[in-house]
């Protein structure tokens, strides 16, 4: 039963459904078939990795905090594994599968399943720019039957926190894959603040993973830090720039707390489950009845900042007392 049907019907009596995975050939996991009284909502992620897997768990530990547990609805979740084909197959397949919502995990799921123009409502998580990236033109009226949250990444404070940190950077390199969108607009944000303070920068830019290990060596020699957008292809490649940033002494400036306990220096960012959380609850919105145009979208406030205390001590960075008291640290791997 669609969610326009089940609008009437109170949470008692809403029958037993939730997740069970398994994969299937194309890599990804999914559910099986719920009941037609239950509550179905697909996720999507383009790929796997710690911020956007944090991400869903955030989303469903919400829900089901919130009363949508195990007996009330049931999770299709499946990932692309960085396919942009199978990502599209996985999207026109939430819309065959008749799900009641899909909630999109970053920017380029969320166009994907947004471009399908379908009746499924979307909840997208962690988009940083979502007018740019074309999935809403109005966050306070949301449109095109999607709203959610954005991850604007706090450009400022992350240079901030590195003249705190490390001061005296006179350049910086700008690691990016230049097919996110999300990933381009922070750097031209990035740019922007950066030439506003007479700083210089070098650009190392990739198109997959296989080029991000020789794109990082590139800027050995010629930046004193570097600066990684929200990139999910970066990201996922964050131990090979670890590797390179460590042994040349460089601190890197991340945009994820994924990738600072993946070895980057330091970052000041969203906590991934808190902004799956948010998301959750404007799905929940939903659910009880309000119509997704008016559900605002929201900007998600950065509130950790976070250093790797490996690559601190490895790369020679002393941190003063004072600044010490404002920092979570983290080792690889937490």
């Amino acid at each position: 039963m669609k969610i326009k049907k089940l609008l009437g019907i109170t949470m008692a009596s809403l029958m037993v459904a939730v997740t069970g995975c398994g994969s299937n050939g194309n890599g990804t996991t999914e559910s099986s078939n719920a009941g037609d009284d239950v509550l179905k909502v697909g996720i999507v992620q383009m790929i796997e990795n710690g911020a956007f897997n944090d991400m869903r768990e955030g989303f469903i530990q919400e829900l089901r905090d919130k009363g949508y547990s195990e007996d009330k609805l049931e999770i299709n979740y499946k990932s692309a594994q960085g396919d942009a084909t199978n990502l599209n197959t996985i999207c026109q397949s939430m819309v065959s599968d008749g799900m009641d919502l899909v909630c999109t995990i970053a920017t380029p799921a969320t166009q994907a399943m947004v471009n399908l123009n379908s009746d499924i409502p979307v909840v997208f998580v962690a988009v940083s720019n979502p007018v740019a990236a074309g999935v809403i033109t109005d966050l306070s009226k949301p449109d095109k039957n999607a709203t959610g949250t954005s991850n604007a990444i706090p450009v400022s404070d992350i240079f901030n926190l590195s003249d705190k940190l490390t001061p005296g950077v006179e350049n910086y390199g700008i690691l990016y894959n230049t097919s996110e969108v999300n990933s381009v607009n922070t750097v031209n944000d990035a740019k922007e603040y950066l030439e506003g303070k007479g700083i210089g920068y070098t650009e190392a830019v990739v198109t997959n993973s296989s080029e991000v290990q020789q794109a990082a060596q590139s800027l050995v020699g010629k930046v004193d830090a570097i600066f990684i957008p929200n990139d999910s292809v970066i990201q996922d490649a964050m131990p090979l720039v670890t590797e390179v940033a460590r042994n040349n002494k460089i601190p890197v400036y991340g945009s994820s707390a994924v990738m600072v306990q993946s070895g980057a220096f330091a970052t000041v960012a969203v906590s991934d489950k808190e902004i799956g959380a948010i998301s959750a609850d404007k799905a929940i919105e939903y659910f009880n009845g309000t119509a997704i145009e008016d559900i605002p979208a929201e900007v998600v406030p950065a509130s950790d900042t976070l250093v790797n205390q490996t690559t601190a001590d490895i790369i020679g960075v002393n941190i003063s007392d004072d600044v010490k008291s404002t920092i979570t640290f983290v080792t690889d791997g937490e």
